[in-house]
C-alpha cells in the first residue's frame, strides 16, 4: 500500500512573493491532488492512500506543507553561531520538527473524525483500521473524516538554517529529530555527498535500527554566500 509521498520545489531567488496566494495554490494543489488519486483509484478500483511532506522555496521565504505522518526537520544554528567560519558542520545544529503529525488519536483530529460520522478505536485508528486522519485518496475513508486538507507553515530563510530532512514515518519511528540532524551532519563533515548521506540515513534505520516500515529520505542542503 501507498503511504508517502515526497514532493521539494525550487524557485528563483528572485521570485516575487505573495504569501497568501502561495499559502492558497498549495491548499488547491492538495486538493487537485487528492481529486486525481480518488478518481484513478475508483476506476481502478483500489483503496491506497498516501501522506505527503512538501517543501516549497520562494525568494527567502521556506514553506512546509503536510498531510499525516510524514516529518520535516530544519537543522538550525544558534544566532550566535549563524554560520561559524563558513562552516556547515562546525556549528551545534539543533533540530526543529516544521510539521504537526495527523493521527485519529490526536483530540482535534479526533473532534473532526467524530463530527463527520467515524470513530476512534481504543488503538487510536480510524474506523479501527487507519492511523492518519488526514491523507490522499483512501476513499473509503472519506466520508468519515479523512481529507487532504495540509498544515502549512513559512519561515523567513536565514544563514541559521542549515539543512532539512524530509522523512516517512518509517524513518521517524526508530530515529528521532535530533537523531537524525547528528548523525547527517557527522557525515557532512566526512565530506560525503547528500545523495550518499541520505542513503546511509535510510541504511541506519532499515539495517541497523530494524525499521519495518516504508523509509525514504530526503534532504535539502542550504549553501549560504
Amino acid at each position: 500500500m501507498l503511504r508517502s509521498i515526497y514532493i521539494q520545489m525550487c524557485f528563483q531567488p528572485d521570485y516575487h512573493l505573495d504569501v497568501k496566494a502561495a499559502k492558497k495554490a498549495i491548499l488547491d494543489g492538495f486538493r487537485k491532488t487528492d481529486e486525481s488519486l480518488l478518481q484513478e483509484s475508483a476506476a481502478g478500483g483500489w483503496q491506497d492512500g498516501a501522506t505527503a511532506v512538501c517543501v516549497w522555496i520562494l525568494g527567502k521565504t521556506v514553506f512546509v506543507a503536510n498531510i499525516g505522518d510524514a516529518k520535516a526537520v530544519v537543522a538550525r544554528s544558534s544566532p550566535a553561531e549563524g554560520l561559524k567560519n563558513g562552516s556547515d558542520e562546525a556549528c551545534h545544529l539543533k533540530a526543529i520538527v516544521l510539521t504537526r503529525e495527523h493521527k485519529a488519536i490526536y483530540a482535534q483530529e479526533r473532534a473532526r473524525i467524530q463530527k463527520a460520522g467515524g470513530n476512534v478505536s481504543s488503538n487510536g485508528r480510524l474506523q479501527g483500521r487507519l492511523e492518519v486522519s488526514r491523507a490522499f485518496g483512501d476513499r473509503h475513508f472519506k466520508k468519515v473524516g479523512v481529507v487532504a486538507t495540509p498544515d502549512i507553515h513559512s519561515f523567513d530563510l536565514t544563514e541559521r538554517e542549515h539543512f532539512i530532512i524530509l522523512g516517512c514515518d518509517g524513518l521517524w519511528g526508530v530515529i528521532g529529530p535530533s537523531d537524525a540532524v547528528a548523525f547527517v551532519q557527522k557525515l557532512l563533515k566526512e565530506g560525503l555527498p547528500v545523495s550518499t548521506i541520505s542513503r546511509r540515513l535510510v541504511k541506519e534505520a532499515v539495517r541497523e535500527r530494524r525499521c519495518k516500515d516504508n523509509c525514504t529520505v530526503i534532504i535539502i542542503m542550504f549553501r549560504h554566500k
